[in-house]
């Protein structure tokens, strides 16, 4: 039997370490509110389909390719950066008639699971939070992209997510049904990591 001297031994473990592929941790990604934009639109009387943007979005989103219930975002959106481009019906938006923002300034999501729903697709479950009210629901994702950016030259990542919500549920119900109760939420996202200090 040969005998193999123990620093060579110990050399062949740490090569054979050092080709193993590492597993990815997970990856912390910082919102741009810049390339992001979370859209709400409704059924109007039957007549129209209008649609409001809720800018200024801040928060992170966790990512872990390898292990993606491992995943989580946190999302504020602030009331205002809230614009239907017509600012009477922004002011009225912002009264205690529907979001209240004078005693709620903000509305909140944070996901409670994160789940694969196919190739590039996730099912992200969490709480959204609107008037101090809390409500679980579902989005379904769609990853876009993930890599360096090729402006900043920093990692990054961007998602599309959609979900129905009922405005009822959050005390923003005034005239619905005829104003309708559902509200389709559609947001698109571009995240980096922090650049270094």
């Amino acid at each position: 039997m040969k005998i193999v001297p123990l620093k060579h031994a110990l050399l062949a473990v740490a090569l054979s370490l050092a080709a193993a592929p590492a597993l990815a941790a997970p990856v912390t990604y910082q919102i741009d509110p810049n390339h992001t934009d979370v859209v709400a639109q409704w059924n109007h009387l039957g007549f129209s389909n209008p649609i409001i943007h809720f800018g200024d979005v801040d928060g992170a989103i966790v990512y872990d390719a390898d292990d993606v219930s491992a995943s989580s975002v946190e999302v504020t959106l602030p009331l205002s950066g809230l614009n239907s481009h017509v600012e009477k019906f922004d002011q009225h938006l912002r009264s205690d008639d529907f979001f209240d923002a004078a005693n709620h300034p903000e509305a909140t999501f944070r996901s409670t699971a994160v789940e694969s729903a196919g190739e590039g697709k996730l099912k992200v479950t969490g709480d959204l939070t609107i008037k101090g009210i809390s409500k679980p629901v579902v989005l379904d994702v769609t990853l876009n992209e993930m890599g360096p950016h090729p402006m900043t030259k920093r990692e990054a990542i961007g998602f599309d997510a959609t979900t129905t919500v009922k405005r009822t549920d959050f005390d923003l119900g005034m005239h619905a049904p005829h104003v309708g109760d559902e509200v389709q939420l559609r947001i698109t996202t571009e995240a980096s990591v922090a650049a270094a200090e």
